[in-house]
């Protein structure tokens, strides 16, 4: 009950945007028609993600399975894969920052610094 309305509240708050931008109108019960049918639909999204995932023998929802549900929206699909894309990209970058710091601070070297030592050392033997 207190996600039905919270999504009566937020589509509320949409609608009161829209009659401010557009110069239109909506009374309580086409806001409640719209907040029912917004909750219906996202029931069934839930349940197509659940058995995405089952059929792939997951429990967990995964993006790919996002993307499936989105593949008939164009517009929708393309944003949901570039903010898929900018999460993968922003996890590496964090998974990245963590090792150079595990590893700086148990002494160790990072590839790159690993890979200066090996020509540093092989400059000093010509040498």
């Amino acid at each position: 009950q207190r996600l039905k309305a919270a999504v009566h509240y937020t589509v509320g708050c949409l609608c009161q945007e829209v009659e401010e931008d557009k110069d239109v109108q909506f009374s309580k019960q086409s806001i409640a028609a719209i907040s029912e049918i917004t909750f219906r639909q996202c029931e069934i999204f839930a349940r197509d993600l659940e058995m995405f995932a089952r059929h792939a023998k997951r429990t967990t929802v995964t993006t790919e399975d996002v993307k499936l549900l989105a593949r008939r929206s164009n517009s929708l699909l393309k944003y949901i894969t570039q903010k898929s894309e900018e999460l993968a990209s922003s996890n590496v970058e964090q998974k990245e920052k963590k090792k150079k710091k595990s590893s700086a601070a148990k002494g160790e070297r990072t590839p790159g610094e690993q890979e200066a030592a090996v020509t540093e050392n092989e400059d000093s033997n010509m040498a």
